[in-house]
């Protein structure tokens, strides 16, 4: 039962919301709808509380916050946010809702209430194997609600917001499948949608529970510098102020630091320091445009008194203006030195611009109804062809969740037809994926174009500013080969589409080509190989499907051999053992099972493999994953491998931690950069083996131009050993830079 506290706490919670819906509802009737569905999902979540021991129904009325604060939504989509659970927790039905509220709230209940279903199927199915098509099908009918009503989606994108804000008080086993899945899908999704506050705090979360020592290193480094350069930048922004006021403009200017994850991917994938990331401040100035000129040359005008005053970085100069982001993100950005010595990016927008950076699609489409915005964005185009990989048949569910994913991360680039007319494409499509991007049967007949009135094949990869034309002839025909250079999901689906049309010839040819693959290998047991590749390459239509995709192209056996090695043990696996913490229940292994990563393996242990594509070592944050015979693979946390894998099969995930007294060594690599001189190289070897008597595998130095750089590969015990060294090695003459390097050993 609720105290007296709880429904205090529950009518202050509730009081911010009645405060937002009241400026968001166009009417009396539409505010008094949203204080009813309050006092009905109040009254059908009475008594119940969440895992943080909280009254439950403070879980919708956050995710009616955000759907109104956030992204802008008006009154049936708060009212659905309020009922969003109500259908699947408790014993009302679809048509209750329907009968009190109208259709459109039952709607949108309704497909809230199936995401959460497909999100939870995958833990009730008993059958593991198959649990990797299951959850992927179960992504696609999540997705499916953009064909039905994007209003879904956003409402799904704030409850996973408030999820992850709460995670800390779900199991760890919980955590890390709701962090690889809102990583896999749901960040990608927001960004999509041009909702980047969302985007941004669902990433820091990510980060603070995945790389819980490098979030908590750059927060103290952005708080440090926030402190020291906080004056410097208001002295920046003031001559900036001077000049908009003597232009006459009203404004808004805001500072802001980079986001730590922001900070620590540049820090991951360009392998630098903290110290040379350059633009950790940005400023945003906001200005009301005037009556003229237009929005694009006010923001022009602005760039031009900025690089009046201090001098700007041109390769870093971003115009969203003229063409914006698939998204419908519209800025204009510049970087310029400010007086401090130090880089600062400086963002333009209008109201209008910033309004749908903050609020994306739902504003986007706000202003497109009031006849301000883009009749026809690259949003409405993106959509369009989300709907049409959605709407095609012949697609599995797997191919379709990866296929989706890579519309959503990859970045878009624009070319130009031979009329001048802009058409976005994804970044590294080819003149072919233009071809069909323009028209299916204009991309069945293509056999060459021409690229900046140059002629090239159609495998020809386009750049931004490309003029393309497209040569045909009715007698060509869709090709296997085509499928090797493809880019865009739509095209290759197009082509595979052509080629089905001759299925039983492609399983023929893919039967060939997987015979000779094999007599090379002199694999003479067809059996047992057939079931191992049907298994790795998560084929569901048994062994016709499989031939059928190598056949077409899908699948081109690269990795044949390491798809056949996949079950081998490892010989290191031989010396390295995993001990339950918790037993098993009914013979199987249970979510809750805890494992604790020991040197040798003995009685009560199984073996274990450290992942080749992170490599971690004691003392980083892991997870584990329950492989098909029995062992368990160790991958770091923040690992994008481990990230995909725990999206579409997070029934494998289990919790994993180092033993205290783990003394095996592990490889790991470490990069220097320095000044070079007589003797450096001995003093680090002298550093690393006498000093520190840690065993090296590998040296690798480069010096140019008096500057030397290059890699150390070593044996240590955890991430104390590393971090010691790594110090120590800092310390040398001539030393500027030492790093680990994550994932590139060989």
């Amino acid at each position: 039962m609720f105290t007296e506290e709880d429904y205090k706490l529950i009518e202050r919670e509730f009081e911010g919301l009645r405060e937002s819906s009241r400026k968001r509802c166009a009417n009396d009737e539409q505010y008094q709808l949203v204080l009813k569905a309050f006092e009905f999902a109040n009254e059908a979540h009475k008594g119940v509380r969440r895992r943080s021991g909280e009254p439950y129904i403070l879980h919708p009325i956050a995710v009616a916050k955000i759907v109104v604060d956030e992204i802008g939504l008006g009154c049936k989509s708060i009212c659905a946010a309020l009922l969003h659970d109500v259908v699947e927790d408790t014993d009302f039905t679809v048509e209750d809702i329907e009968r009190l509220f109208g259709g459109k709230i039952a709607s949108l209940v309704d497909g809230l209430t199936k995401i959460k279903t497909a999100l939870d199927n995958d833990n009730k199915n008993k059958n593991l194997s198959n649990r990797v098509s299951l959850q992927a099908e179960n992504f696609r009918r999540i997705l499916v609600t953009l064909n039905d009503d994007v209003r879904i989606v956003l409402i799904k994108l704030a409850d996973r917001l408030h999820n992850v804000r709460t995670i800390q008080f779900m199991p760890e086993y919980k955590r890390d499948k709701i962090l690889s899945e809102t990583m896999f899908l749901f960040i990608p999704l927001a960004h999509r949608l041009g909702l980047y506050s969302i985007k941004s705090e669902m990433e820091n979360i990510w980060l603070k529970y995945r790389e819980p020592a490098a979030y908590t290193s750059i927060e103290k480094q952005l708080g440090r510098i926030n402190s020291e350069r906080g004056t410097q930048i208001d002295d920046f922004i003031a001559p900036i102020r001077a000049e908009l006021d003597k232009a006459g403009f009203k404004y808004t200017i805001l500072k802001r630091l980079k986001t730590p994850y922001s900070i620590w991917k540049k820090m991951t994938t360009k392998n630098i320091p903290f110290e040379q990331i350059f633009d950790i401040y940005a400023v945003r100035i906001i200005f009301t445009p005037k009556s003229s000129p237009s929005e694009r040359e006010q923001c022009w005008a602005i760039f031009s008194m900025i690089t009046g005053l201090y001098s700007y970085k041109p390769d870093r100069n971003r115009d969203w203006v003229d063409k914006p982001k698939s998204n419908g993100y519209e800025a204009l950005h510049l970087t310029v030195m400010g007086n401090g010595g130090h880089w600062v990016e400086v963002q333009i927008r209008s109201e209008r611009m910033n309004a749908i950076a903050e609020r994306g699609i739902a504003a986007h489409w706000l202003y497109k109804d009031a006849g301000l915005g883009n009749e026809d964005s690259e949003i409405d185009h993106w959509l369009q062809q989300v709907r049409e990989i959605l709407e095609n048949p012949d697609i599995d569910a797997m191919q379709f969740l990866d296929e989706f994913h890579q519309e959503l991360v990859t970045s878009s680039i624009y070319v130009f037809t031979p009329k001048g007319e802009s058409k976005n494409l994804a970044k590294g499509s080819t003149a072919l994926d233009f071809a069909y991007g323009i028209h299916t049967e204009i991309g069945n007949h293509a056999i060459a174009a021409k690229v900046n009135q140059r002629l090239v094949p159609l495998s020809q990869v386009l750049t931004n500013g490309d003029q393309v034309e497209i040569i045909t002839s009715q007698n060509a025909r869709p090709r296997r080969e085509w499928l090797d250079f493809l880019k865009t999901s739509r095209a290759r689906n197009l082509v595979m589409d052509a080629l089905k049309s001759d299925k039983k010839n492609c399983i023929k040819e893919g039967m060939e080509i997987l015979d000779r693959k094999l007599d090379e290998r002199n694999i003479t047991e067809r059996t047992r190989v057939l079931k191992k590749l049907i298994d790795y390459y998560n084929i569901s239509g048994g062994k016709d499907e499989l031939y059928n995709k190598i056949g077409i192209g899908v699948i081109d056996l690269s990795d044949l051999d390491k798809a056949l090695r996949t079950n081998a043990i490892r010989r290191n696996v031989q010396m390295w053992g995993v001990k339950l913490l918790s037993p098993l229940r009914n013979g199987s292994i249970d979510k809750k099972t805890e494992f604790l990563l020991k040197e040798n393996i003995d009685e009560g242990t199984i073996s274990f493999n450290i992942a080749e594509c992170c490599s971690p070592i004691p003392g980083d944050s892991v997870v584990a994953f329950i492989e098909n015979d029995g062992t368990v693979t160790i991958h770091k946390k923040s690992c994008p491998v481990a990230g995909n894998l725990a999206s579409k099969e997070g029934y494998r995930i289990v919790s994993a931690k180092w033993s205290k007294h783990f003394m095996m060594s592990y490889l790991a690599r470490i990069s220097l950069e320095g000044i070079d001189r007589v003797g450096v190289l001995s003093d680090l070897t002298r550093v690393i083996s006498l000093v520190l008597g840690v065993n090296m595998r590998q040296l690798h130095i480069e010096t140019h131009d008096e500057i030397f750089e290059g890699f150390i590969d070593l044996y240590v015990h955890n991430t104390d050993d590393l971090d010691k060294l790594i110090r120590s090695l800092q310390k040398v003459k001539g030393i500027e830079r030492v790093k680990r390097v994550e994932n590139q050993l060989s």
